[in-house]
């Protein structure tokens, strides 16, 4: 059994880019994070223990485009990646990583899906 959760339209500045001058001031990135995990147990205890934490899985999302400084955003969006798949209950982790801010009328993203 693959249940779902998705924490979709999280919106951090960080310093992220490869052209000049793009990591000196901050930038806005969305973020979205869907989560393969087994739902099974926490539809009976109603715990939160037993499935994910959503505003750890933001928390974490935060920290990494906030603190932390990559030339592209497919090395941004592995680290998130790495850091959601360290997750208990987390099987798989479907990360989009999109910045709104680089090119007039048009927001390059990425998407990045890896397993446990």
């Amino acid at each position: 059994m693959t249940d779902r959760i998705a924490i979709r339209g999280m919106r951090v500045f960080g310093r992220h880019g490869a052209n000049a001058g793009e990591q000196n001031i901050p930038q806005l990135f969305e973020v979205d994070v869907e989560l393969e995990v087994d739902l099974e147990r926490a539809t009976h205890t109603d715990a939160l223990g037993d499935t994910i934490d959503y505003a750890q899985i933001y928390k974490t999302v935060e920290e990494v485009v906030r603190h932390d400084s990559f030339s592209l955003l497919e090395r941004l969006a592995q680290e998130i990646v790495r850091r959601v798949l360290q997750g208990e209950h987390v099987n798989a982790v479907t990360v989009t990583v999109a910045k709104p801010a680089l090119l007039m009328g048009a927001t390059p993203s990425i998407t990045l899906r890896r397993t446990r």
